[in-house]
């Protein structure tokens, strides 16, 4: 019996993905084109992803990139309980992280660059932008 669920999710760029992990003190693992990783899980069971998180020694997030964006699988309950941070949690930081970059990348394409950026107490990040021309 496997105890990884799949997490869908809307994120689609693997380049923000891994910003937002770097950002977040994340250390993950790369596969070479075409290949796959294995992914951690409960006593030894494995399955296999184009990106390996090691939430701790014994757990891993693993992201999949599928048609409809990427998905996270894991084993939820050993990363819980090994690095004390819940799936919401988690999809919760590295959504808001990805989109920070998306967000900065994009304005950096048009022509904007990021003049202040502001972390509010409710973790709300305001940023500032300039146009020069």
């Amino acid at each position: 019996m496997s105890h990884f669920t799949a997490v869908k999710t809307k994120l689609k760029n693997m380049l923000y993905l891994m910003r937002a992990l770097k950002d977040l003190g994340y250390v993950y693992e790369e596969a070479e084109q075409g290949q796959k990783l294995m992914v951690k899980g409960y006593q030894g069971q494995t399955t296999k992803a184009e990106l390996v998180i090691k939430a701790s020694k014994t757990y891993d997030i693993g992201v999949v990139q599928t048609d409809e964006g990427l998905q996270f699988v894991s084993d939820w309950w050993g990363v819980e309980t090994t690095r004390g941070v819940t799936e919401e949690q988690f999809i919760k930081a590295v959504t808001q992280r990805y989109s920070y970059h998306m967000v900065v990348e994009e304005c950096k394409k048009r022509g904007y660059t990021l003049a202040e950026e502001k972390q509010e107490e409710d973790q709300t990040i305001k940023l500032t932008l300039r146009s020069y021309g």
